[in-house]
């Protein structure tokens, strides 16, 4: 059995196994301990002066993870040196030490976390983002031997945060994305796809999506909450040229189990900020006819436009009214 407990000084050997063993995995990664890293060799006193604590996963006596936080500015605190030794993937230990910063930090009062993840680090990134951190920002460069280039990952952890993302954070968001997209049709949202969805149907929708916000046709706002993505929305922005005076909502979904909670109304307030930002002051959806995202719509102050019977398939492969609904959100047009 894998415990996690506090780091010591005394751990030392194995927090220096594991990071050598993770960097020259990697091609053109080298490991230098008193270049590279000599805080190890006492890695829980470095971090505790600084604020911050380490973690150590231990089985058989045998150091077998670590992981660290410790704060920066404000209420950001930085994740650092998440390695797990090889014999202990696949066991849920990584996520069981990503929890245990996460509540640490939260406790301490921090509403985001950060890392820094070089680039060669695949297996890593796709991890982050499983576990909801985005890439963030510019590339960091760490003028090293082993010509490290770093990535920058973010979330908030503390209470509801909603996000327009930059085409780099789209693309790094796919995987939660259709994670969202598949839940909500499974759980019976009428979208245009059949229950039980197809997970690689989901990710492609979002890749292609992902390509048309880098194109400027599209802009996606996620929402967070405590650190998890529930939920999203879209923004369609590929109109003629001469009719850059209107938009589209397209793909609200909120995970079942965080709604109710007012995180539909804050992504599409997100949405219809962007759209008076970008000049677009008339936006259209489509709901189904009597359904509770038509009751959630009118609400919010769209106005109904019409319904056209049987316009849509649900998940469950019946057919039903679609509705039409505008809002002019007052911007001026773009000519």
């Amino acid at each position: 059995m894998i415990t996690i407990r506090p780091g010591r000084d005394a751990d030392a050997p194995g927090y220096i196994a594991l990071v050598r063993e993770a960097w020259l995995s990697y091609p053109g990664c080298v490991f230098d301990l008193d270049e590279d890293a000599p805080d190890l060799r006492a890695w829980a006193s470095h971090m505790a002066a600084h604020g911050g604590a380490v973690w150590t996963a231990e089985r058989d006596g045998e150091v077998v993870g670590m992981i660290g936080t410790h704060p920066l500015e404000g209420a950001t605190w930085e994740l650092v040196r998440m390695y797990v030794a090889p014999s202990a993937r696949g066991s849920g230990l990584a996520s069981r030490l990503v929890a245990a910063v996460e509540a640490h930090a939260r406790a301490a009062g921090a509403a985001e976390l950060v890392l820094w993840s070089d680039t060669r680090f695949a297996r890593a990134h796709a991890f982050y983002e499983k576990h909801d951190f985005l890439r963030s920002g510019p590339i960091r460069v760490l003028d090293d031997r082993a010509n490290t280039l770093e990535f920058r990952y973010r979330k908030p952890i503390a209470g509801i945060e909603v996000r327009m993302l930059d085409p780099m954070e789209a693309e790094s968001a796919v995987g939660r994305l259709a994670a969202i997209l598949v839940a909500c049709v499974d759980a019976g949202a009428s979208v245009g796809y059949a229950a039980p969805m197809d997970r690689a149907v989901a990710l492609a929708f979002w890749r292609e999506r992902a390509a048309l916000a880098a194109r400027g046709e599209r802009r996606i706002a996620i929402a967070w909450l405590d650190g998890r993505i529930v939920g999203c929305v879209m923004l369609d922005l590929a109109t003629p040229a001469i009719e850059r005076h209107r938009g589209a909502i397209e793909k609200l979904l909120v995970l079942p189990e965080a709604r109710r909670r007012g995180i539909a109304t804050r992504l599409m307030a997100a949405a219809e900020a962007e759209a008076v930002r970008l000049g677009r002051r008339l936006l259209t959806l489509d709901a189904r006819t009597g359904g509770e995202a038509e009751r959630l719509y009118i609400s919010l102050g769209w106005t109904l436009a019409g319904s056209v019977p049987d316009y849509a398939v649900g998940p469950d492969l019946v057919p039903h009214g679609a509705s039409l609904l505008y809002k002019d959100v007052g911007s001026d047009i773009v000519r």
